[in-house]
């Protein structure tokens, strides 16, 4: 039994009280050095692309990173080129068909990424087949990786040149994709005044 279901009462009210508790309890455990290093890590190059891959609920916040970092940042001349692997379904379904689901993100790395750009994988297990293929291939292709995890951050944390990891039981997936969202803001809002400071 996860903390989720610990905290669950028939009462909405005690509930809602309840799981934004914890989410402030997960929220403080995040270590802010980890988020520097990702900070940094986006904004070294702006000439790297940065790709953002994940499954489901977390496939969302690919899509919502990419969007805030290429659009949501404003700087018109000198963009973060970022792309989400999880919007072209016509590829993805592709992928799927021809190759396996497991390759839906190793195979679009092999054809648009180059040495020096970054990958970041978004997972509350760490432990997805498509994601861990996706980073063997950026390891063997030179693009680094950042590791987006929850739970006990799983073999994608191990694998990572970096990450940041919300630190959550098994199962609790609300908490866990809570928190990468409000990394997806706190990053982008970051980089947006970086931007215009300078």
């Amino acid at each position: 039994m996860n903390n989720i279901d610990r905290l669950y009462t028939p009462d909405p009210v005690a509930f809602a009280a309840a799981y934004l508790g914890h989410l402030q309890t997960v929220l403080q455990g995040i270590d802010t050095e980890e988020i520097g290093q990702f900070v940094r890590t986006l904004a070294r190059d702006r000439g790297a692309a940065i790709f953002f891959i994940g499954n489901g609920g977390s496939a969302a916040t690919a899509s919502h990173f990419a969007n805030d970092l290429l659009i949501g940042c404003k700087d018109h001349e000198r963009p973060f080129r970022a792309i989400s692997l999880t919007d072209n379904i016509p590829i993805i379904t592709a992928i799927a068909n021809d190759y396996g689901y497991e390759s839906i993100f190793s195979h679009q790395l092999r054809v648009l990424a180059k040495k020096g750009d970054v990958l970041v994988g978004i997972s509350a297990s760490g432990n997805s087949p498509n994601l861990l293929r996706a980073f063997e291939e950026a390891k063997s292709s030179g693009i680094k990786t950042v590791a987006l995890t929850s739970f006990d951050g799983g073999k994608m944390r191990q694998m990572s040149d970096e990450g940041v990891h919300v630190p959550t039981e098994p199962k609790e997936y609300g908490p866990a994709e809570d928190a990468h969202m409000i990394l997806d803001h706190l990053v982008g809002a970051y980089l947006m005044r970086c931007i215009r400071a300078k």
